[in-house]
């Protein structure tokens, strides 16, 4: 005998990568999973509409890594054939954080930095070869089908065919479409709630351009860097390799009022206004590919469908439940360990959609804290989720020694980056011998410039060099 399975058909809103591992996931578990997009999804790895910030720098953090592997067992090894890097945390990296340069110790974790089209092609072409999965380009959804106690399928139609209205029947409906999603506005045209939105929101803008670069333009021996905003501020950049050899994207970020410029002349100004020239000297040494783009969608938002009392048949995942300030570049592993949640609570025998939904929120709660935390102190942070507790500002003076020390002291650094990369709970940080450090001794010297090369495999310092950027 067959196994039995839970569902008829599954309908996915959202070719996107939360939408791709869903619908992998439940595929084991349904007779059919048809995956929908309004766009015109192409074959290849090239930037498409619907995905508005595809053309700047994403990242898969350690947990996100484990995740997808876990869930799509070698897709690491499949997408280090594609060419997607992977950069160590901190060997590979010049890291400004606090002010503070932080020191390259051999040690570290992994993260991804292929462009978000080629990881997504990567995905996609691992999750169609299974033959209970289909997918449907140029077919938007435009509602729902049900009533306050279920949800029964999806309104579509073709893109762009105003009058040719179709319904989609499914026994579970998956929304996600993104940090677009219009399903709160869909469930009340069905007589239901809506559900509570929190939200952050900074005004903080970013702008990212294409670069090549044959040899570090400043020298030294590293793939990355990442000038953190001081605190207060919005300012920063990164510099990240991609999967096509020599080859960068440079983001800038600033706040409202104070945003990268879009035009090749400003782009390369506002770097030099960042807390170190250390960017704008790479810039000034690298050749430009293409122009500048920009993106301004960065609040953060979280849809508690994780509180709603019904309706049963729908669940939402990825951005379109939470949504992150992209900056943070949590996204991406968010969405899979909400998946990989769904995944393991399946194999448990739990399908209730509304137990797999107050899972998939919950895998996405460390990162929510640590964004929002950011954001909170920012000046332009308005918002319905901005209120703040004793034991939050006690907990926020304890997390800015952890990351002045971080950048010095190798237990704490390690602790730090852990929970950064989700593979950690965030109160490891209280740990014995990260608290005592924290607490009682003074912060080591960290590096007095930029760090060009890493420490050698006995954790020594590798030998002074002149650095040709000024401290």
């Amino acid at each position: 005998m067959g196994e039995t399975r839970r569902w008829g058909r599954v309908v996915v809103i959202g070719n996107s990568i939360a939408g791709l591992l869903v619908a992998h996931v439940l595929a084991d578990h349904a007779e059919q999973v048809t995956i929908i997009d309004r766009d015109h999804v192409p074959d290849e790895p090239r930037h498409r509409a619907g995905v508005p910030h595809g053309r700047h720098i994403h990242v898969v953090l350690a947990a996100g890594r484990r995740s997808l592997d876990a869930l799509l067992p070698g897709i690491l090894d499949d997408l280090a054939s594609l060419g997607v890097p992977t950069v160590v945390m901190p060997r590979d990296m010049i890291q400004l954080n606090r002010s503070r340069w932080v020191q390259r110790w051999a040690e570290g974790q992994p993260l991804l930095t292929g462009t978000r089209p080629l990881v997504e092609h990567g995905i996609r072409r691992r999750v169609l070869i299974h033959p209970r999965i289909e997918a449907v380009d140029s077919l938007e959804a435009i509602g729902l089908v049900g009533d306050p106690a279920r949800v029964r399928g999806v309104r579509v139609r073709p893109r762009g065919a105003a009058d040719d209205e179709q319904t989609l029947a499914a026994d579970l409906v998956v929304d996600a479409s993104g940090r677009g999603s219009r399903t709160s506005q869909w469930l009340t045209e069905i007589g239901t709630r809506a559900p509570a939105e929190e939200r952050i929101e900074t005004g903080v803008a970013y702008a990212t351009r294409l670069y090549r670069a044959d040899a570090n333009p400043t020298g030294g021996d590293y793939r990355a860097i990442y000038l953190v905003p001081p605190p207060g501020s919005g300012r920063s950049g990164v510099v990240m390799p991609i999967e096509t050899e020599g080859h960068y994207l440079v983001t800038l970020t600033g706040l409202a009022g104070d945003e990268p410029p879009t035009d090749p002349n400003g782009f390369e100004a506002f770097a030099a206004g960042l807390e170190h020239p250390l960017v704008h000297e790479w810039l000034s040494g690298a050749k430009a590919v293409g122009p500048p783009f920009g993106y301004r969608s960065t609040a953060n938002v979280r849809r508690r469908y994780d509180r709603l009392r019904g309706p049963d048949g729908l669940l939402v995942v990825g951005d379109a439940v939470t949504s992150f300030n992209p900056v943070y570049g949590q996204g991406i592993s968010v969405a899979a360990l909400g998946v990989l949640a769904v995944a393991r609570a399946l194999a448990r025998g739990e399908s209730a959609p509304a137990r797999l939904q107050r899972l998939v929120v919950s895998a996405g709660e460390q990162a929510w804290r640590i964004c929002t935390g950011v954001d909170k102190a920012l000046p332009t942070a308005t918002g319905n989720a901005l209120r703040t507790t004793l034991l939050d500002r006690v907990a926020g003076w304890y997390l800015n020694r952890v990351q002045v020390h971080a950048a010095s002291d190798q237990v704490v650094g390690s602790a730090f980056r852990d929970v950064i990369h989700l593979v950690a709970p965030a109160r490891s940080l209280f740990a014995a011998r990260v608290a005592r450090t924290v607490l009682f001794r003074r912060p080591a010297p960290p590096p007095p410039e930029p760090p060009l090369y890493p420490e050698d495999e006995t954790g020594e310092p590798e030998p002074t060099r002149a650095s040709p950027v000024s401290p």
